[in-house]
């Protein structure tokens, strides 16, 4: 069975796959977007906190990015 899913997998891993979602009515485009404006939602108030340095900032900013 073993030898059977090892060469299953090697010829599965060498064919091209399509990945679809019929029942999604969001276009990739528009799910990146409002990945992005969520992004920014939360970037605004670190940006906006006088409280914080540069660093500070870059850190928190960058958390929210990764």
């Amino acid at each position: 069975m073993e030898l059977y899913n090892e060469i299953l997998a090697q010829i599965l891993s060498q064919q091209n796959a399509q990945i679809m979602f019929p029942d999604l009515r969001l276009d990739a485009t528009k799910i990146v977007e409002s990945e992005c404006y969520k992004a920014l939602q939360k970037i605004m108030p670190v940006i906006e906190d006088d409280s914080l340095d540069d660093e500070s900032c870059f850190r928190k900013i960058e958390e929210i990015v990764c």
